[in-house]
């Protein structure tokens, strides 16, 4: 126990985390205001998290003034479930958060170069690199970057975050899509048709003529 606590009362660590984790959001456009609410809780659950993890424990307070009993370690403090299943959570979340970095970069890199940094933003539909296999690699990259954290050190704040992040994501991807279908008619309908949303199909967009 007394390692783990040592994790806390570190608040330039809480600055440092959020700050690492913050840095991905410029690379989806901030000028439209369909991306600013899913961002925001995006921010919000690794503000949420670095306070947690290097500040105070809230949940673990809160809950144990709720019902009077101390939580043990990995139930809302330290490590997810560490006495269950050692550092597991961490391995895992930490290999997740590694493939959502990759993800965004990559989706970034296509993206900016082929479609945003067009005139107005209309360039051409990209459907290659890492858009081959899935449409929106930067919203997959946020997730899986989150459910990471998540398996890592798991809070109360998190946990609600997560699936409302997800839920977000999901009605901004199929937004954006509807928005891309009007603008690129039937390409896109059929690229829609070989992709998948968040995770690959087993059959990969064909590459364009």
């Amino acid at each position: 126990m007394e390692t783990t606590m040592s994790h806390f009362g570190q608040w330039p660590l809480v600055i440092i985390w959020s700050l690492m984790g913050l840095v991905f959001l410029a690379f989806i456009p901030f000028n439209r205001k369909s991306q600013r609410k899913p961002a925001g809780v995006y921010a919000a659950f690794i503000v949420a998290m670095a306070f947690e993890m290097f500040g105070i424990p809230m949940s673990m307070y809160i809950l144990s003034w709720m019902f009077g009993t101390s939580l043990p370690e990995g139930i809302f403090w330290g490590h997810t479930l560490v006495q269950q299943f050692g550092h597991l959570g961490m391995y895992i979340g930490t290999v997740l958060a590694v493939i959502g970095i990759v993800l965004v970069v990559l989706g970034w890199k296509e993206v900016f170069r082929r479609y945003w940094r067009k005139e107005e933003g209309k360039g051409e539909l990209v459907t290659d690199g890492i858009y081959r296999f899935i449409r929106h690699p930067q919203y997959t990259g946020f997730l899986l970057i989150t459910l990471g954290m998540l398996l890592d050190w798991a809070t109360i704040p998190m946990l609600v975050m997560w699936p409302v992040m997800l839920v977000m994501y999901s009605r901004l991807a199929k937004k954006e899509e509807a928005e891309m279908e009007k603008y690129f008619g039937e390409a896109y309908v059929q690229y829609r048709r070989q992709t998948g949303m968040f995770l690959p199909k087993l059959q990969p967009a064909a590459k364009p003529a």
